[in-house]
């Protein structure tokens, strides 16, 4: 099975999630898409770290990708109490999995741009295969192609699709405007049934 993962915070999950995993799954005709929120981010400030911030962002997900067979939601990074380090977390999937090929792992042009920073990026280079979603509008690949001859294997895909972030659902929720065409529809249930982003 060829494993594909989808790791983020996913605060909240919104459409251009689901369409870019639909993308990915179509394009390199994958089994599965894996979604893997985050339990503790470790970009974000942790000492205010927000545990029910953490379990709706996990129940959002499994809610988002309940209708799509060829999804599937993983709460691997729940299950240890420290920052979400990505190497981590494909080392443990290796370790219970045992594929046969590099995991697949997709990540957006702007967070890709700074995995020299991540934590053991050299050992983590090896494991994956990035399959990379074009995030910019005017894109320029020449220090991405640095990163391939640093020994990062990645894919480069466009997305045909208008993208958004989840900063701007969220700031649209603080505003009380309507985001039912922005986020699935369950999610956008749970968000308002759950009071969730509210200040």
């Amino acid at each position: 099975m060829t494993e594909c993962i989808y790791a983020g915070s996913f605060n909240p999950i919104h459409n251009a999630h689901i369409e870019a995993a639909k993308y990915v799954h179509e394009k390199l005709n994958c089994e599965r898409v894996v979604f893997i929120p985050a339990f503790k981010p470790p970009h974000k400030d942790l000492k205010n770290f927000d545990m029910d911030n953490a379990i709706h962002r996990l129940n959002m997900v499994e809610l988002a990708i309940k209708d799509y067979p060829f999804f599937d939601v993983s709460a691997i990074e729940y299950t240890r109490n420290k920052p979400s380090y990505t190497y981590d977390t494909i080392v443990q999937i290796y370790d219970i999995l045992k594929p046969k090929e590099k995991i697949n792992f997709i990540i957006g042009t702007d967070a890709f741009i700074q995995i020299r920073s991540w934590y053991k990026t050299d050992d983590l280079k090896s494991l994956i295969h990035f399959i990379l979603l074009k995030r910019e509008n005017n894109f320029d690949e020449s220090p991405f192609i640095e990163l391939k001859k640093q020994g990062y294997d990645y894919t480069l895909m466009d997305l045909p699709f208008c993208d958004i972030s989840s900063s701007e659902v969220r700031e649209k929720i603080r505003q009380n405007k309507d985001i039912c065409d922005i986020v699935p529809l369950k999610v956008a249930e749970y968000i308002k049934q759950n009071n969730v982003y509210k200040i």
